[in-house]
């Protein structure tokens, strides 16, 4: 299991019609919510978060994490490396509708520690945050901050996950519906 961030160049993206063992990730926070039909499960691990998102039988996962982290192929829907900006949909049974937008942004050094100290303020007031411990390179260590609007008939999640050490953040939104 990892126990430190991945290098920015081994993220990845993936998306399942199942869910995953909870023992495969370090979870480092978790919020469960239940909304009208759907619950969720939202966890920060060490290498990003994974959402387990359930409704009338059908379940999928959410992952931002390392290549090289093990995970299964089974009913993977979407799996692509974080590089730049992508955007995927996965059409499921019953109408449920999945969306997803995703990019990994290198940026300025002054940018980075202006977003970092942001995200550490909104994370006070709202949303899920977790801080890492420094990598010993940089003073500061990595932030993941996700943020949930729940509806009736959607959950939105907003993930950012910084990567001082390489000046990088992560950014998602994913959007699910049901019919």
């Amino acid at each position: 299991m990892l126990t430190t961030r991945p290098k920015i160049a081994e993220l990845v993206f993936r998306v399942y019609g199942r869910a995953l063992h909870p023992e495969l990730f370090q979870v480092c926070a978790s919020r469960t919510v239940k909304r009208g039909k759907y619950e969720a499960k939202i966890d920060i691990t060490t290498a990003g978060h994974v959402v387990c998102w359930r409704y009338a039988g059908l379940t999928l996962t959410e992952v931002a994490t390392s290549a090289n982290h093990p995970l299964p192929e089974c009913r993977r829907l979407v799996s692509a490396k974080l590089r730049g900006h992508r955007n995927e949909q996965v059409s499921c049974r019953g109408g449920v509708n999945y969306q997803v937008s995703f990019q990994l942004e290198p940026v300025a050094p002054e940018v980075f520690w202006t977003f970092q100290q942001e995200l550490a303020q909104d994370g006070r007031h709202q949303g899920m945050l977790h801080r890492f411990d420094s990598s010993g390179r940089m003073a500061l260590g990595a932030l993941s901050y996700i943020n949930l609007e729940c509806r009736d008939r959607r959950l939105f999640v907003q993930a950012f996950h910084t990567f001082p050490d390489d000046y990088a953040i992560v950014k998602s939104q994913s959007l699910f519906e049901i019919p």
